[in-house]
């Protein structure tokens, strides 16, 4: 009877991980989604990993990268639905190779899972895991950082501390404390408790670091008009290829705008920002369109920002923000350094050009070779265009050019023919952080919404509905102060990697060393198995 107990007590130790591991790791997925607008439930961005990092926990590396696969299946295949638009196969493909790079930075996680205050190199693996997939493959993919489901928690405030990364960090760390908790054996929950108190009060101080709101006796303030124009809502990608009206529905909205203005029912602004790929042509060229934009720019007496598309050598493009002045016309203009592999261009274009719908993308665009800002009296405007304010590098490269305004144009028609608003949602999110990070108001401007006027705290002063024709007009501060977080640059990510290698390469030591010699007197005595009586 003894024996049988002691064999069913063991199988059940033996088959719990087997089934508990993947349940936590795609429970885990699911609710770190939930911290992510639509729903924004963002406490859910520490429950949600720590999970994970609880089932990785006394893994084999073969073993954590299954979990970690599961977890970002459960997590980025939900989040990216909006992609979904484009098709099912990106979509998948997206999906898919996003949970097999997050399963494969998983491997590391047993090395350093049993090292004294493992959470908080759980932390620091969680940024180089964000840092790594911001980068690899083609140029990476950051969507889905911690920090970006953030907009409305506390944590927000670190963001002017040490960027995007800090806020991961200091929610990752919670997520840490939550798995040790889980997995603290009897008798060592005490100090677990005490290290999740911290980090919790960690996490609540970043309110205390949120950019004071702009006093009304603030210093440089401007008077600004982003236009969402409106496109016809196109159901099939063929359909919204061939729509033509882009330009027409933002040349009438901006008119509306100059009536508005000579009727006094609105203040004269200083600077109009137009969304991007406002133009599907480029306008310096096309004469009709160059005299209807130049026309309707003097009639508003003050520069607009367009959203561009221009020519390039080698019958390429270029997705750019252009400023056009009633004196002069067109002018400088910023081309967007990121851009979107099979949306933008088309990697190995001879052999995947001819695939599916990736045929009508006939040209590819040319990236930008850096930052530009755009003068227009008082404002100093640069910009980050719809994909790229996920980058860090390139939205502080903007803020350094000496700007004092920072604009998202953006063109989310795409990604909401179903009416599914998550993307745009998820963009404005990322635009709110980086107001905070830089202390910089912020103006997205779409073609079909969200269109958004934001303040340096990251609150969201005017916001359009999807799919409407609307001109957002507000006074923003200028502001030229800068944060810590735009002086460090990507130093706090280089500290949390660096610490990342350390730990893994500390757990592997351990791991392969005896933690007690075994000494000559130590040796096993060999003792028979039968000994006659």
């Amino acid at each position: 009877m003894t024996s049988r107990l002691l064999l069913g007590r063991t199988l059940r130790l033996r088959l719990q991980p087997r089934w508990h591991g993947p349940v936590a790791a795609v429970a885990g997925g699911l609710l770190l989604v939930s911290a992510f607008p639509p729903i924004g439930l963002w406490p859910a961005a520490a429950v949600g990993p720590a999970l994970l990092l609880g089932a990785l926990r006394h893994r084999r590396p073969r073993a954590a990268f299954t979990l970690g696969t599961l977890f970002g299946l459960a997590f980025f295949g939900p989040l990216l639905w909006w992609l979904t638009n484009l098709g099912v196969l990106p979509w998948a493909a997206l999906s898919i190779a996003q949970a097999l790079l997050l399963g494969l930075l998983s491997c590391s996680v047993p090395a350093f899972a049993r090292l004294p205050g493992w959470p908080l190199w759980a932390a620091c693996w969680w940024v180089t895991a964000e840092a790594v997939r911001s980068r690899v493959p083609l140029g990476g993919f950051p969507w889905g950082r911690l920090a970006f489901s953030q907009a409305d928690s506390p944590a927000l405030g670190w963001a002017s501390v040490g960027g995007a990364p800090t806020v991961s960090a200091v929610v990752a760390l919670v997520a840490g404390c939550l798995a040790a908790l889980w997995t603290a054996g009897p008798g060592r929950r005490r100090p677990v408790v005490a290290g999740l108190v911290a980090a919790t009060a960690t996490c609540a101080g970043g309110a205390l670091l949120i950019p004071a709101p702009p006093s009304a006796d603030e210093g440089a303030r401007a008077r600004v008009a982003v236009v969402q124009g409106n496109v016809p809502r196109a159901r099939t990608m063929e359909e919204q290829v061939r729509v033509q009206q882009v330009a027409d529905n933002h040349i009438a909205a901006t008119r509306q705008l100059a009536r508005d203005i000579r009727a006094g029912r609105t203040p004269r602004p200083d600077l109009v920002l137009w969304p991007e790929n406002a133009t599907d042509t480029d306008p310096r060229t096309d004469p009709l369109l160059r005299d209807q934009i130049s026309d309707v720019v003097a009639d508003l007496g003050v520069p607009v920002v367009v959203g561009a598309i221009l020519d390039a050598p080698g019958d390429r493009i270029r997705n750019t923000g252009l400023l056009w002045r009633p004196d002069t016309g067109p002018g400088p203009y910023y081309t967007k350094q990121h851009l979107v592999p099979f949306g933008e261009y088309i990697p190995l274009r001879d052999t995947f050009g001819q695939l599916g719908k990736l045929q009508l993308i006939p040209r590819d665009f040319i990236p930008g070779s850096g930052p530009v800002r755009l003068d227009a009296g008082r404002v100093r405007l640069a910009e980050s265009i719809c994909y790229e304010v996920a980058y860090d590098s390139q939205v502080r490269g903007a803020v350094r050019t000496g700007a004092n305004l920072l604009a998202v144009p953006t063109n989310n028609a795409t990604y909401m023919r179903d009416g599914n608003i998550a993307e745009p949602e998820q963009q404005l999110a990322m635009s709110r952080l980086r107001a905070v990070e830089h202390d910089r108001a912020v103006l997205v401007a779409s073609t079909t919404g969200i269109s958004a006027i934001v303040a340096p705290d990251g609150t969201v002063i005017q916001a359009t509905g999807p799919w409407t024709r609307q001109v957002l007009t507000g006074t923003v501060s200028l502001r030229t102060t800068t944060t810590l977080a735009t002086r460090l640059g990507p130093a706090p990510e280089a500290a949390f990697a660096l610490a990342t290698c350390a730990a893994v390469a500390l757990g592997l030591r351990r791991r392969g060393t005896p933690s007690r010699p075994v000494g000559p007197r130590e040796r096993p005595v060999k003792r028979p198995r039968f000994q006659k009586v």
